[in-house]
C-alpha cells in the first residue's frame, strides 16, 4: 500500500477484484467457504437473490471489517480476505445477468482500487497521530511465526489422542532445536543457507500427521464416490477453467509482487522478506485445506477464486511477476483438470480427508491465541499496564456480545483500538506518550 501510484500493482489489484465478483456473479467461484454451499441454492432456483445477497452479507462483512482489514493495517501487505470477502459481496448482489456480470466487474474493480487507497491513507492518516502506535502494532503478529509450528501436533492430538500429540510436540522440538544450533549450511562459494527452526520444526509434525492419516483404511461407509455423484457440478467447474485460470495467475502476481498474502501468517513472513518460510506455511495451509475445497467444489460445483490455495506458493517463490502469473495460472488450471482424481484420492485415503478439518481447526486456534498474546503484546508496547487493561478486557467481552468478532480478529483490533484510544486521552491531557 505504501507509495503507490497508478500502476501496474492497482491495476492488478483492479483487475483481481473485478473478476473476483464477476466469477461470484456467475457463481463459479466464491471465496467464502460458508457461501459455496448456498449458491446452488441460488443458481438452481430455490433461492432468490434477495435472500443469497442477505447470506452472503452476513457471512463476509463482518469478516471483511473484523478480520482482513485490521491484519492489512499492521502491514504494507492486503490480506487476500480484505478483497475476496468483498467481491464475494459485490458479485452476489448484482443482477445475475451478462450486464449484472459486467457492472460486478466494474464495481469490484473499484473496490480493490478503493481498498488500497483507503487503507493507504488510513496508514498515513495513523502516522501523522500525536502518538504514533504503528511502530508497536507490527508487533501483533511477532508470536505467530513460532506458535505455528504446533499446529501439526494440535492436529495429530485431535485425530489421533494427546499421547501421539505429545510425542508429535516433544518431536518438533527436537527439530527445532537442532535446527536452531546445527542449521547452518557453508556453501562452495563463501555463503551460507540458514534453515528456519520453525519451519523445519513444521514440516517434521506434517510428515507425521500425513503418514498417520495415510495408514488409514476406508470404511464401508465411505466406499461411495463424490464423483460419481455430482458429475454435472465438475464439468460445471471445468467450463470455467479459464476465467479460474486466469484469476489465479493475478493472484500468484499479486503476492508476487508483495501486495496480497493469503494468511496472517505468510503476511508477517514476506513482510519481513522470509519468502521461503512464507511459501512453506502456505503450503501447509493448502494441503489442510484441500479436503474442504475439493468437497464443497463437488458437490456445488462452485470453485474457489484461489483455488486450493497453492497459487500462494507459487507467488511467494516466483520473484517476477509474469512468471508468477504463469505459474499461478498453471496451476489452477491443473487443480481443477484433476479435480476428480484428488476427490478419488480422498476417498481412498479418509485419514487424509478427515485431518484436513483437524488441521484447519488447529491452525485457527494455533492464531486465535497468537494473535491474541501478540495484541497484547502490540498494546503494552504502547502505554505499559494500560493496553493489558485494554485488549485482555475486549476479548473477555466479546466472548459475551451478540454478534462477536471471531477470536482471531480480537487481538489486532484490540491493538488498533488501544492506540486510537490513547490519541483521544493525549488530547484529554489523561495520557503522557513514555520518552524514547
Amino acid at each position: 500500500m505504501e507509495n503507490l501510484s497508478f500502476d501496474a500493482g492497482r491495476l492488478l489489484i483492479m483487475a483481481l477484484g473485478g473478476l473476483a465478483a464477476a466469477l461470484a456473479n456467475r457463481g463459479a467461484a466464491v471465496f467464502n467457504d460458508g457461501l459455496r454451499p448456498v449458491m446452488p441454492e441460488f443458481t438452481e432456483g430455490r433461492m432468490d437473490q434477495k435472500a443469497l445477497a442477505a447470506t452472503s452479507f452476513a457471512l463476509c462483512f463482518g469478516l471483511v471489517i473484523g478480520f482482513g482489514i485490521p491484519f492489512s493495517l499492521t502491514s504494507t501487505i492486503v490480506l487476500i480476505h480484505s478483497v475476496l470477502l468483498g467481491t464475494d459481496i459485490i458479485g452476489t448482489w448484482c443482477p445475475r445477468k451478462h450486464w449484472g456480470t459486467a457492472l460486478a466487474f466494474l464495481i469490484g474493480a473499484g473496490y480493490g482500487y478503493g481498498l488500497l487507497v483507503g487503507l493507504g491513507t488510513v496508514v498515513e492518516a495513523f502516522k501523522k497521530l500525536p502518538v504514533d502506535f504503528l511502530p508497536s502494532l507490527g508487533q501483533v503478529g511477532a508470536p505467530i511465526v513460532a506458535a505455528f509450528a504446533v499446529f501439526p501436533a494440535l492436529a495429530v492430538g485431535y485425530q489421533y489422542g494427546v499421547g501421539k500429540g505429545l510425542s508429535t510436540l516433544a518431536l518438533s522440538v527436537v527439530v527445532r532445536q537442532i535446527v536452531a544450533i546445527y542449521g547452518k549450511i557453508p556453501m562452495g562459494d563463501g555463503g551460507t543457507i540458514v534453515l528456519n527452526p520453525e519451519g523445519m520444526s513444521m514440516l517434521a509434525g506434517m510428515i507425521v500427521l500425513l503418514v498417520l492419516a495415510a495408514r488409514e483404511k476406508p470404511g464401508a461407509e465411505e466406499t461411495v464416490s463424490l464423483v460419481s455423484l455430482f458429475a454435472d457440478r465438475v464439468k460445471r467447474i471445468r467450463g470455467n477453467i479459464v476465467l479460474l485460470a486466469v484469476m489465479g495467475g493475478l493472484v500468484a502476481a499479486a503476492t508476487s509482487m508483495k501486495l496480497l498474502a493469503g494468511d496472517p501468517i505468510s503476511l508477517k513472513l514476506l513482510g519481513e522478506n522470509r519468502n521461503i518460510e512464507a511459501a512453506l506455511t502456505a503450503l501447509a495451509r493448502g494441503i489442510g485445506f484441500v479436503p474442504l475445497i475439493v468437497t464443497t467444489a463437488i458437490t456445488t460445483g462452485v470453485y474457489g477464486p484461489v483455488g486450493l490455495t497453492f497459487v500462494f506458493v507459487a507467488g511467494l517463490l516466483i520473484a517476477n511477476p509474469w512468471l508468477a502469473f504463469v505459474a499461478g495460472l498453471v496451476t489452477i488450471a491443473i487443480e481443477v483438470f484433476f479435480l476428480e482424481f484428488i476427490a478419488r484420492a480422498l476417498d481412498s485415503f479418509p485419514g487424509i480427508r478427515r485431518c484436513g478439518d483437524n488441521i484447519r481447526t488447529s491452525m485457527s486456534k494455533i492464531l486465535e491465541i497468537a494473535l491474541i498474546v501478540g495484541g497484547v503484546l502490540a498494546a503494552q508496547a504502547m502505554a505499559p499496564g494500560f493496553g493489558y487493561f485494554v485488549v485482555i478486557g475486549l476479548y473477555v467481552l466479546n466472548q459475551v456480545a451478540r454478534r462477536p468478532l471471531v477470536n482471531m480478529a480480537v487481538g489486532p483490533v484490540g491493538a488498533i483500538a488501544t492506540g486510537l484510544l490513547l490519541n483521544v486521552l493525549y488530547y484529554l491531557n489523561l495520557f503522557v506518550p513514555p520518552a524514547k
